[in-house]
């Protein structure tokens, strides 16, 4: 098993995402250059977070345009794992692989804050290991990370439980206050048609040692291990 970390320009979370899946996780991981492609096949590929090209244009629009995306989203359709955090999912909501757009909250200035999120669907290759309804303490780091769509899409998503994280309180009660960034139904993670791709933006690497505060981020790691071993 052998999973890839993507490095732009900008990237600033690929260390953290590497030494996750590596040191505690235990998962062979290579980082893989935006410039030199995946260069082989892979389990999973990781989109960490950051500020790819600056955020210029948008966040994450000229990344979404590098040959690199067009690998990965081959990777996708082909059956394998991605996993979009932060930037990642601003990424992947510019190459059309989740549907919606992260757009600059709607208290226009950067939060870096602990937040919690209700997992509403735990039937994924990226959240078997917790409870429906578990209610997990993650961090958020953005400025764009506001996910905004449009109605039909929104009544899809929830029809098709690939809505995977709302913001909630620490009892799970998904409510105006704590929307922190003004996401629309407190969305703050969606899964892409081929249910195989997890755009998210609260940081689980942040989240999965002891030293940090919370290892609830782990699980979302260790799911996609899990998924991998079960189906490979």
């Amino acid at each position: 098993m052998r999973f890839a970390v993507v490095q732009f320009g900008g990237s600033n979370c690929d260390l953290d995402a590497a030494h996750v899946l590596s040191h505690i996780c235990g998962v062979d991981t290579d980082l893989r250059w935006y410039k030199e492609g995946l260069g082989r096949d892979y389990d999973a590929v990781v989109i960490p977070g950051g500020f790819s090209y600056g955020d210029y244009l948008r966040a994450g629009a000229i990344a979404a345009r590098t040959p690199i995306m067009e690998e990965i989203i081959r990777h996708a359709k082909g059956g394998g794992l991605v996993l979009g955090i932060c930037n990642g999912a601003q990424i992947a909501a510019e190459s059309g692989l989740v549907p919606g757009t992260f757009t600059i909250n709607a208290y226009p200035k950067f939060l870096c804050r602990p937040t919690h999120l209700r997992v509403e669907n735990n039937e994924t290759p990226f959240t078997s290991l917790y409870r429906e309804g578990e209610v997990i303490r993650l961090p958020i780091a953005h400025k764009e990370g506001r996910y905004m769509a449009d109605a039909a899409v929104l009544a899809a998503l929830n029809r098709e439980r690939r809505v995977i994280f709302r913001f909630s309180d620490p009892e799970g009660r998904v409510t105006e206050e704590v929307n922190h960034n003004g996401s629309t139904e407190n969305i703050t993670g969606v899964l892409g048609e081929g249910r195989n791709f997890l755009a998210m933006m609260p940081h689980p690497e942040r989240a999965s040692e002891k030293v940090l505060g919370s290892e609830d981020g782990k699980k979302i790691f260790l799911s996609m291990i899990r998924y991998i071993e079960a189906t490979g």
